[in-house]
């Protein structure tokens, strides 16, 4: 069709011929061929050149329309592969979603690629991090990983405060010195039931906590470990026990658990960490990682980036 359009164009198959950088024998054969497939003449030849049929006419406006198509779709495609056209598959956990990074970057993630479509979830560290090694997600915020597959990116974007959650009406919640609400410290949680987050025996926020008071000979009563942080508090608020959670939480349930600091003896804070395939590094994916990077830094919470 473009060889078609060329002649039609110049009216001539020599001319047509140089400005596609061809000979002429070969260009009439395509001519040829083109018609012999249609099975109608598209050219009249004369003297001076080559002039469109009736039929020739016809085929010049459906060629022009298809190689527009056909233009179109190779920059659709030509799109996707830099990365500012297609899908991008992001998956949360529960306390990631509840810090202020995560919806302020996907907002400007939509405003600046509207063209990719983005895929949202929510799901517990472990399924996610298993996810992007699968390759079915591309991206993932959580805390503190709980698995390092190979091939895996975990880049910490920030770390923040952690708080103990209490219902109201728990010693801890209503704790003072000198007037004023007192800091959690370790023998504090001595014989507590403590609600964890995790899955038995893996590592992260939890796993820390639980060693931290080993080393210092406090066992506190563990009475149920769930997938999902808003699970935890849910629990908290019905009173079954208490837990710790990323500051960025504690507008959750803020009528029936109150949230208290933690010693400043204790080495605990939660991270926010981003991951995605190493391979992956390319196109809407890292479009998505400069974004986030970019923001952070900017952010306050980029003074605790690590």
């Amino acid at each position: 069709m473009r060889y078609f359009l060329a002649v039609a164009e110049a009216g001539h198959l020599t001319r047509a011929a140089a400005l596609l950088n061809i000979q002429q024998p070969p260009l009439s054969q395509q001519i040829k061929a083109l018609e012999n497939h249609l099975d109608t003449v598209l050219f009249r030849r004369h003297a001076k050149g080559m002039a469109l049929t009736e039929s020739g006419e016809l085929f010049l406006e459906e060629a022009r329309r298809i190689l527009d198509n056909v233009a179109v779709m190779e920059q659709r495609m030509a799109g996707v592969a830099k990365g500012v056209r297609g899908r991008l598959a992001i998956a949360f956990t529960t306390s990631a979603a509840a810090h202020l990074l995560t919806p302020r970057v996907l907002r400007v993630f939509r405003a600046r690629h509207p063209e990719i479509e983005l895929s949202l979830s929510e799901n517990n560290a472990a399924e996610i991090t298993e996810k992007i090694a699968s390759g079915v997600l591309h991206c993932g915020f959580l805390r503190e990983p709980v698995s390092r597959p190979p091939g895996l990116v975990f880049r910490t974007l920030l770390r923040e405060p952690v708080l103990v959650a209490a219902p109201l009406d728990h010693r801890l919640a209503q704790k003072t010195r000198a007037g004023k609400h007192a800091a959690v410290t370790l023998r504090d949680f001595q014989g507590e039931n403590l609600i964890l987050v995790r899955r038995s025996g893996a590592p992260g926020l939890y796993a820390n906590l639980l060693a931290l008071c080993a080393e210092r000979g406090v066992y506190p009563n563990v009475v149920a470990e769930v997938e999902r942080m808003m699970t935890n508090l849910n629990l908290v608020a019905a009173g079954a026990g208490i837990s710790v959670v990323p500051a960025s939480m504690q507008h959750v349930h803020a009528k029936t658990v109150a949230y208290r600091p933690l010693g400043k003896s204790i080495r605990l804070n939660a991270p926010l960490t981003l991951v995605y395939r190493a391979a992956d590094y390319t196109g809407a994916t890292a479009f998505f990682v400069e974004l986030v990077t970019t923001t952070t830094a900017r952010s306050d919470g980029a003074r605790e980036v690590s």
